[in-house]
């Protein structure tokens, strides 16, 4: 397991703090997060923060030196309100829950992967009749959830967190069943000309955006199916055949 921050590398120690150092001519390793490749090109500078751009995937990111530290995550996300009985958090979280429980038999084992806090998307489903298990790096550290597989993985609000898609990606593979799904809620970005300021890369800790296409080549890319049943929603579902 490689957790630095909430989503990648070393586990840290919180000791660091946030840098915004100059931007360079390249990303600090020359690769897109999200499918490694060195097909990058600068996408837009906001003051000392760098985005690039990838022409494989079509991930945009910020540059990785600049992201933030495990300490200025969990400070952001303990500002976050997201109750489990608030009517308007369950309203927004049933764009995912609706569709993927359109597509579950009537008794699955979930995983709720970056659950937070407050995990009502995981209430949703138990209360459908789905067993759901929690794992969250900060606020549900449970390595033994990362040691079963899954008819389902939940991932809302989270993947812009990622710091190393692409390992997240292989990792969510692995702990997804033959004929599994995994369901993905994040804003798409779309346009180019209002990203500067969209309130989604004014997070902090949002550090990849996703178009549709860039879901697609992740679902290539595993040999999933890709289906986008709803704005800002992806389930891509394991083959039946993957050994």
């Amino acid at each position: 397991m490689t957790f630095r921050s909430r989503w990648a590398g070393p586990q840290s120690t919180g000791q660091s703090v946030h840098r915004h150092p100059r931007p360079s001519s390249e990303p600090t390793d020359g690769l897109c997060p999200v499918c490694s490749s060195r097909s990058v090109q600068p996408f837009v500078r906001v003051g000392e923060l760098q985005y690039w751009r990838c022409d494989r995937c079509s991930a945009r990111f910020l540059q990785p030196d600049q992201r933030p530290t495990s300490t200025v995550e969990r400070s952001h996300y303990l500002t976050h309100c997201n109750e489990p009985d608030d009517p308007g958090y369950r309203s927004f979280l049933a764009k995912l829950a609706d569709p993927l429980l359109e597509r579950l038999p009537a008794t699955a084992t979930g995983l709720d992967y970056g659950c937070g806090p407050g995990p009502a998307l995981a209430a949703m489903l138990r209360e459908a009749g789905h067993e759901v298990a929690l794992y969250d790096p900060f606020f549900r550290p449970d390595p033994a959830a990362l040691q079963r597989t899954y008819d389902f993985i939940t991932c809302t609000e989270v993947a812009e967190h990622f710091h190393n898609p692409a390992e997240e990606f292989d990792r969510l593979d692995r702990l997804l069943r033959p004929g599994g799904w995994l369901a993905v809620m994040t804003s798409f970005q779309t346009d180019d000309a209002r990203f500067v300021d969209w309130h989604y890369r004014r997070d902090p800790t949002h550090v990849v955006f996703y178009r549709e296409e860039t879901f697609r080549w992740i679902a290539a890319r595993h040999g999933w199916g890709c289906e986008i049943p709803t704005k800002d929603v992806v389930l891509m579902r394991k083959s039946i055949d993957s050994v």
